[in-house]
């Protein structure tokens, strides 16, 4: 049965091979990202209905209008994935600049938070549907010179499982940590190393159906 599903930060990385993987299973999918450039190019490889607009998740008011757009086009998604993150430049704590800090939480925690409140309601009417909020295994241990990205996902792990507890029977709220996957952002943190994980064509496989399955993501 086709889904619509609604995938935050889909211009590269996991967002984009999700984007791709649902796309190939069947499923539509409605998508932002902060580059209207990525946007323009993700529309050229896929068609309608599938949706895709340049949206910082940052921004409540863009994000309001979006979900305003979204839910008169569409009916509620049957699934939410919260993607959009960045990470920090490795630095002790005290030598991250205070603009990058809070670029990081706006997009990480106030992002995810925008999303819920614009889209989630329509969900909750209808009492179905599955929010998906990345996490990281940093949202349940720390490392040094990543304090930023690890106070973020730990944030995630406890706003949604909060979440989870608020609404109806027939939905679901998970923090999904999707493993040590080589991107461009791993790769500021770990450098060369990072080419040595899995890579976003493997993941993908595995990811897109444990995602589309309700009765294992709520486990």
């Amino acid at each position: 049965m086709s889904k619509l599903i609604l995938i935050t930060g889909i211009s590269k990385g996991l967002g984009y091979a999700m984007t791709e993987g649902f796309i190939q299973q069947g499923h539509t999918v409605i998508g932002c990202a902060r580059s209207s450039d990525a946007i323009d190019k993700i529309r050229q490889n896929f068609s309608a209905p599938n949706d895709f607009t340049s949206v910082d998740v940052a921004d409540e008011h863009l994000v309001k209008k979006w979900a305003l757009d979204v839910l008169q086009k569409y009916s509620p998604p049957d699934i939410v994935i919260n993607n959009a993150a960045i990470t920090n430049y490795l630095a002790p704590l005290w030598e991250i600049p205070s603009e990058e800090f809070s670029d990081l939480i706006d997009i990480n925690i106030k992002g995810v938070a925008n999303i819920i409140r614009h889209f989630v309601p329509a969900m909750v009417k209808n009492k179905r549907g599955i929010i998906v909020n990345f996490s990281s295994g940093w949202g349940r241990s720390t490392s040094a010179q990543v304090a930023p990205y690890c106070a973020s996902k730990w944030a995630i792990e406890g706003l949604t499982r909060s979440l989870a507890q608020e609404l109806p029977t027939g939905m679901a709220a998970i923090p999904l940590n999707p493993g040590i996957i080589y991107t461009d952002m791993l790769s500021i943190s770990f450098g060369e190393e990072a080419a040595n994980y899995t890579p976003v064509s493997d993941w993908v496989l595995k990811a897109v159906p444990f995602i589309n399955t309700p009765d294992k993501i709520r486990r």
